[in-house]
């Protein structure tokens, strides 16, 4: 029983972190792309996706961090249960939303001005 356990936990840490990890990837995503291009592909604007990334960042990460410091106090000894909360499932829900629907359509809008005489490099 212990090994199932251990196996449980370790799955549900590795779900957390990964959430973090989607949250922060959509975060620094946000931060490069250019304010315009929200505004052109006819999304949130930017500062409202930092502020909603930002969060959900933040609730992800503690909630990752406190399933950390549960698995190793805890170990595998006793099932810890789900650590993912009502804040991290918002925090994956907001950057999936980000990653799969603003991500796409901001993509080629805006950008750095790099266009050759062929079309942009």
């Amino acid at each position: 029983m212990n090994l199932i356990n251990g196996v449980f936990n370790l799955l549900f840490l590795v779900l957390a972190v990964g959430i973090f990890g989607m949250s922060v990837y959509a975060l620094v995503h946000a931060l490069r792309v250019p304010p315009s291009s929200f505004v052109a592909a006819g999304k949130l604007q930017k500062n409202l996706w930092l502020l909603i990334l930002a969060l959900a960042t933040l609730f992800s990460g503690a909630g990752a961090w406190s399933y950390l410091n549960a698995f190793v106090f805890v170990g595998g000894q006793a099932f810890i249960g789900i650590g993912l909360g009502l804040f991290s499932i918002l925090a994956v829900i907001a950057a999936t939303v980000y990653v799969v629907d603003v991500k796409p359509a901001v993509k080629g809008m805006g950008g750095r001005g790099n266009s050759g005489p062929y079309g942009p490099w």
